[in-house]
């Protein structure tokens, strides 16, 4: 009998968002503080505290060629916007001159807790 995962007990999200733009000039390199500007305007529906800032992003990598991957989560897996928001955050990076690529991945591990919040969002949330 197989293990069942986390991904087996929810409801049918997308976990990943991708999409390509070919972009013909990647000589200028986009740094990660320009992403995490455009995450900063994605703000969690039930939180009303960025996505960033709440901790929600774990990874994000950008290659030579601009092309983006990032790692995000969510508070909890049975968040009712979870399939909106790797498109969500996508679709803010997608503003960038020169992207080649946007891939944002859905993970669960490790699990998220409120020790990964910023400064900021503890204190915009009453949180200590």
């Amino acid at each position: 009998m197989k293990e069942k995962q986390l991904k087996d007990f929810l409801p049918n999200k997308n976990s990943t968002y991708l999409k390509k733009f070919n972009a013909s000039n990647t000589a200028n390199k986009i740094n990660e503080e320009e992403v995490i500007e455009c995450i900063r305007t994605v703000v969690d529906p039930e939180i009303p505290v960025n996505l960033y800032d709440l901790g929600l992003i774990y990874e994000i990598n950008i290659n030579y060629k601009n092309d983006i991957k990032i790692k995000m989560t969510l508070t909890n897996p049975n968040c009712p916007v979870a399939g909106t928001m790797p498109e969500s955050v996508g679709k803010s990076v997608e503003k960038l001159s020169n992207l080649n690529s946007i891939e944002v991945s859905l993970v669960w591990e490790p699990k998220w807790h409120k020790d990964l919040m910023s400064e900021e969002a503890k204190l915009a949330l009453d949180i200590f």
